[in-house]
């Protein structure tokens, strides 16, 4: 795609979130953007699915950066893209190739990642509070009062979001500071559960 038109998909998009009636919905499907740089583009609500976006940047560095909140991105193609700190929050990414991704510090909350393949996808600190898993490199555990998500490296209970071996130190004390003595009464409970889960049936890398 040609960088002129996609700056004026990109403009009339942003008029359509404003509520502006001369702009309209992004509609990227199947688009080519094979090392775009989209780091300050505002995709909430867009149509990218099955777009090529391998290796582009979607960094979100501040505020005015990237957003792909509630974007359809089923069956896109991010093969070692840039989405460190983006927002993807419930962004259906069912089927999509993230493979090599930098997911690092992105916003996961509430995305749909079935079936998509995150291999080799890096999630260092991501948001992934009731994220539906690929129940590969990222597996979900429904439990009563929080939905537990893990990877290789962290799990994520509620907002918390710390790696296993931080977890399986905390104490009591640390607990009842993440959300009162619900959250310990949930940890005594459940914690063994979630660790033999995740002893039996780890995340892949």
């Amino acid at each position: 795609m040609k960088a002129e038109e996609l700056k004026e998909i990109l403009r009339l998009h942003k008029l359509w979130i404003d509520g502006d009636l001369s702009g309209s919905r992004a509609n990227l499907s199947g688009a080519y953007l094979y090392c775009a740089n989209l780091s300050g583009a505002n995709l909430y609500r867009a149509d990218l699915s099955g777009a090529n976006l391998s290796d582009a940047n979607l960094y979100r560095a501040n505020p005015s950066g990237a957003n792909l909140s509630d974007a359809n991105l089923r069956g896109a193609y991010l093969y070692c893209a840039n989405l460190s700190g983006a927002n993807l929050s419930g962004a259906s990414l069912s089927g999509a190739n993230l493979r090599g991704a930098n997911l690092s510090n992105a916003n996961l909350r509430g995305a749909s990642l079935s079936n998509a393949n995150l291999s080799g996808a890096y999630l260092y600190c991501a948001n992934l509070r009731n994220a539906s898993g690929n129940m590969r490199q990222i597996k979900t555990i429904s439990l009563e009062t929080y939905h537990v998500t893990y990877t290789k490296d962290i799990i994520q209970i509620g907002c918390e979001n710390h790696s296993i071996e931080e977890w399986r130190l905390f104490s009591d004390e640390r607990i009842i500071k993440m959300d009162g003595k619900r959250a310990l009464s949930f940890w005594r409970k459940h914690k063994d559960f979630i660790f033999s889960a995740i002893e039996l049936s780890p995340a892949e890398s």
